[in-house]
């Protein structure tokens, strides 16, 4: 009896680690940031105006505060990780101009 007590135990814990059915969630992590807004900015805005129409960014560079850097990213069920970096560039604290590397498609949930 304790024999077949242990192979049922057994056997269900088995069936437990190898279930196929696990879900994995969606991760996204940062600022979303499309072309329409980086569309709003001018030549010569300000910090805050620029951050009023972007949010605040990811990172700041303690050693260079000429840049400030929006990055998203998204993970869609445990599969590859998709990233967009966005680098908005200042002289005399003025927006200049800035780099983007958008994706395509930026879902939020």
């Amino acid at each position: 009896m304790q024999k077949l007590a242990a192979l049922l135990l057994t056997t269900l814990m088995m069936a437990g680690c190898a279930f196929p059915g696990v879900y994995k969630i969606n991760v996204q992590q940062g600022n979303i940031l499309s072309e329409e807004e980086l569309t709003q900015l001018e030549k010569g805005m300000s910090r805050q105006q620029v951050q009023s129409v972007l949010g605040s960014p990811i990172m700041l560079n303690p050693v260079d505060p000429t840049r400030e850097y929006y990055v998203y990213t998204f993970q869609r069920g445990g599969g590859d990780i998709k990233e967009q970096r966005v680098i908005v560039y200042y002289e005399n604290e003025r927006f200049s101009h800035y780099e983007a590397n958008l994706l395509e498609e930026t879902p939020a949930y």
